[in-house]
């Protein structure tokens, strides 16, 4: 008699006839039709009606599998969890661990929780989909708590929204959790550039190099390891990090540290390490002098003989190059008077003014407010740049805008002087997708004072040598009975300090560098020709 047990398929397999093609297999329907624990008896059917072959099942039950891992592998990389329950029981009896995708059931027989796993089919896929969705629903409500739990803080109701983008991290003032990597020469450059003691985009490239020199003159390679992979990598990056903290970094100084990273990586590892540190330490030397020192030698020649006998020329707070300028075409014995146009809350034109004034040119220094006065006696407007974009757009300190603009109302040509390591591939239309914004209580001003700051050298003199835009921020921060001490208390008014503009192409007639003089169109060729050489 042929063995029918479902246990043991191939003896009944051996004894009984081949099957015809219309009938079914009895392996078939073993394995279609299970009796369950409670003597039921279950039938896994297709989505038409059509009874599943065995490898159909199969099939079917490796996709559900696959599915139920793809939801295990969401749940844990989502924000929240779901709700913790019972798990189940494995082939052993043992209770397994509650899993965040399991549905939560309410166990109404102890012969169903006794139950192993053996004599239970699959679910169907139409089953686990509508399981998937009450799951989503339960873990709808541990996401939203986990999310209300780790929310960031209330934004500022201080800040303006349209450049909220520019917010990001507030500027360093101390050293409280700097890191033990930033060496000491960094730690002092980052406070003096975040409270404006050393400002300005030359200054700041030329300190930063210098102070990466003796970081690169005190590095040490650790055993195991080649200069040029771990000085940038392990060394440089927590210098940078640390100045970026302190305040964001000017294009001359990103296109100086993209450089030095460069030449480090041109280090031969066969190279003894002290030449190798001599030889990075003399390219930042050549690089200061090259780049910045001998361009602005070019710069402030080829842009003083521009200026003729009676000029009047107008400038916008201050730059070292249009200083050197100016002290150049005076020294060459041009009679010309010079205007400096300055605004809060830096007053870097007064420096500008006093350095001009000891140097023995006439001076005359206003406020942004008389720009349109000023503006009806220059001849031409010098200016500096903070950068220059690849669409020849100005980036410049804040204000820059207005008095170019202004100068072209009233046909005054205005000149640009910028080095090449300024210069920069990128693209700015406005003043508000890329910027820096400072601290704004320091536009907060004191009370008036009794004299008035406009025309003469004499107003200039009262500042020491060793004031910087510091003191007047500085000074501006809790200044009693100014009538912005309570700015943050009093509704709808908010303070905005941004550092620089973009001036439309349009509005410059010329930009000197240390290749020449060019229309503002030509920004990127020379771009080009700087990087590459």
């Amino acid at each position: 008699m042929a063995d029918t047990n479902p246990q043991n398929p191939t003896a009944g397999a051996e004894l009984s006839p081949a099957p015809a093609k219309d009938q079914k297999s009895p392996k078939a329907d073993t394995k279609q039709a299970q009796p369950k624990p409670n003597g039921t008896e279950v039938t896994a059917t297709g989505p038409n009606g059509e009874k599943l072959s065995g490898a159909e099942l199969k099939k079917r039950a490796k996709a559900e599998k696959a599915a139920r891992r793809e939801r295990e592998k969401a749940d844990r990389q989502g924000p929240g969890g779901g709700v913790p329950h019972s798990g189940g029981q494995d082939k052993a009896g043992n209770q397994k661990p509650g899993k965040p995708w399991q549905k939560v059931e309410v166990q109404q027989h102890k012969d169903d929780s006794v139950a192993g796993s053996k004599g239970h089919h699959k679910r169907t896929t139409s089953t686990a989909a509508a399981d998937h969705q009450k799951n989503l629903a339960l873990r709808g409500k541990g996401a939203q708590g986990g999310a209300q739990a780790a929310a960031k803080p209330p934004k500022d109701a201080n800040q303006v929204s349209l450049f909220g983008h520019l917010y990001g991290q507030s500027r360093r003032t101390t050293l409280a959790g700097v890191g033990k990597d930033v060496h000491p020469a960094v730690l002092a450059l980052g406070l003096q550039m975040s409270n404006y003691v050393i400002c300005g985009s030359n200054a700041r490239c030329i300190a930063t190099l210098l102070a990466l020199k003796r970081v690169i003159e005190s590095y040490t390679t650790p055993p195991g390891h080649s200069l040029s992979r771990h000085l940038t990598s392990h060394h440089l990056s927590p210098q940078i990090d640390y100045l970026v903290s302190c305040r964001p970094m000017s294009v001359s100084m990103g296109n100086a540290i993209r450089w030095l990273k460069l030449e480090i990586s041109k280090v031969d590892p066969d190279t003894p390490e002290n030449e190798a540190k001599e030889d990075l330490c003399d390219s930042i030397d050549n690089f200061i002098r090259e780049r910045i020192t001998v361009a602005d030698q070019v710069i402030a020649t080829s842009a003083g003989g521009k200026i003729q006998n009676g000029d009047v020329v107008l400038t916008y707070a201050k730059s070292s190059i249009v200083q050197q300028t100016l002290i150049e075409a005076h020294k060459r014995g041009v009679q010309f008077r010079v205007i400096v146009i300055d605004s809060k809350p830096l007053f870097e034109g007064k420096h500008l003014a006093r350095a001009l004034a000891t140097a023995g040119l006439e001076v005359q220094y206003s406020l942004m407010h008389a720009v349109s006065h000023a503006i009806k006696d220059a001849t031409k407007v010098f200016l500096g740049a903070h950068a220059m974009m690849s669409n020849g757009r100005l980036y410049s300190r804040v204000g820059t805008a207005i008095v170019a603009m202004t100068a072209n109302e009233f046909d005054v040509p205005v000149i640009v002087c910028c080095e090449s390591v300024k210069f920069t591939e990128k693209v700015a239309l406005d003043s508000i997708v890329s910027n820096e914004v400072a601290p704004p209580d320091e536009l907060i001003s004191p009370l008036p004072l009794t004299h008035t700051a406009t025309t003469t050298t004499t107003t200039t003199a009262t500042a020491t040598p060793d004031q910087t835009g510091a003191a007047t921020a500085g000074e501006a921060q809790g200044v009693k009975g100014s009538p912005l001490s309570t700015w943050r208390e009093t509704d709808n008014l908010l303070l905005l300090n941004i550092m620089y503009d973009v001036t439309p192409a349009e509005y410059i007639k010329m930009v000197i560098t240390e290749y020449g003089s060019l229309p503002p169109s030509s920004v990127p060729v020379v771009h080009r020709l700087s990087t590459n050489s």
